[in-house]
């Protein structure tokens, strides 16, 4: 029962924690691309850590053929938080998170070309049903915020094709053990955020006021660093299907946040369209 139980409640725990990552990012003064550098830097370093401490070698000579994928996955992951933290600059915490959890279907769509696989009815059904609850959150209701809230879902979906990108990626990845990959993948993501960082808004770490600082803090160690390493170790021990169904807590949570402790509003029209997004990317992977 102890194992059966153990990593349910490290995923819902990671799962809840990542659901509440917009309400820090809005007290983070920085741009984008400079907090997506700063949660990599904490959470590679957090890792680091752990790895001494624990005493575990990345066996870099068995996984050698693999390390020009998690570079890949890593770019790809860092830019994927920049547009997901430009997002919630353009509209809501929830209708971002909707928009970005996308991705499941952005997959489901490629993996036939990637993998060969052919579509059943479902996924088919699935996949339009989906595509109809993007259009209603898109195009009905924008909350009298017009363009500003079509840029944010737009971020939103860029944001689900780079996270669709890390989940088709890995995919590709055999050999490497989630902390080792995480880890790695934090690397990789550092070496294209620094010159992006660099060449763009440069470091304003000075403009941070205290609960700035608080919130970098906590988005880097506790929802990057520690989160990440209980939601692979967690994963680990579950059943896809079971890791699928907890997986849904995080939008749930996030649009929790986003209506109760931000006050933003949804349109009707834009909650349907979520449950259709949530609700037929679930069925798919069930």
């Amino acid at each position: 029962m102890k194992k059966m139980t153990n990593p349910r409640i490290m995923l819902i725990i990671s799962m809840t924690v990542f659901g509440t990552i917009g309400l820090f990012v809005r007290n983070i003064s920085v741009s984008s691309g400079e907090l997506a550098l700063y949660r990599a830097i904490m959470a590679a370093a957090l890792i680091a850590i752990y790895l001494a401490v624990t005493g575990q070698r990345i066996p870099f000579k068995e996984i050698k053929k693999e390390i020009p994928l998690l570079l890949v996955s890593g770019m790809a992951m860092g830019i994927n938080w920049i547009l997901l933290f430009e997002a919630y600059k353009y509209t809501t915490v929830s209708v971002a998170t909707l928009s970005y959890y996308f991705a499941p279907v952005i997959v489901t769509a490629v993996c036939p070309f990637l993998f060969k696989e052919k579509l059943t009815a479902k996924q088919i059904i699935c996949f339009v049903m989906s595509t109809v609850g993007l259009v209603m959150i898109t195009g009905i209701g924008d909350m009298g915020q017009g363009g500003s809230n079509m840029t944010g879902i737009l971020f939103g979906l860029g944001a689900a094709c780079f996270y669709a990108t890390v989940i088709l990626v890995n995919k590709f990845i055999k050999k490497v053990e989630g902390i080792h990959r995480t880890f790695l993948q934090f690397l990789a993501a550092i070496l294209v955020l620094v010159p992006y960082v660099a060449s763009t808004s440069g470091v304003t770490l000075g403009s941070l006021s205290g609960t700035g600082w608080v919130c970098l803090l906590i988005v880097g160690l506790v929802h990057t660093g520690i989160t990440y390493c209980l939601y692979f170790s967690s994963l680990k021990e579950l059943q896809g299907q079971k890791a699928a169904i907890l997986s849904y807590i995080d939008p749930l949570v996030a649009v929790l946040v986003s209506v109760v402790l931000l006050g933003e509003a949804m349109t009707l029209w834009q909650v349907v369209g979520g449950g259709l997004i949530l609700g037929f990317t679930l069925w798919n992977e069930l």
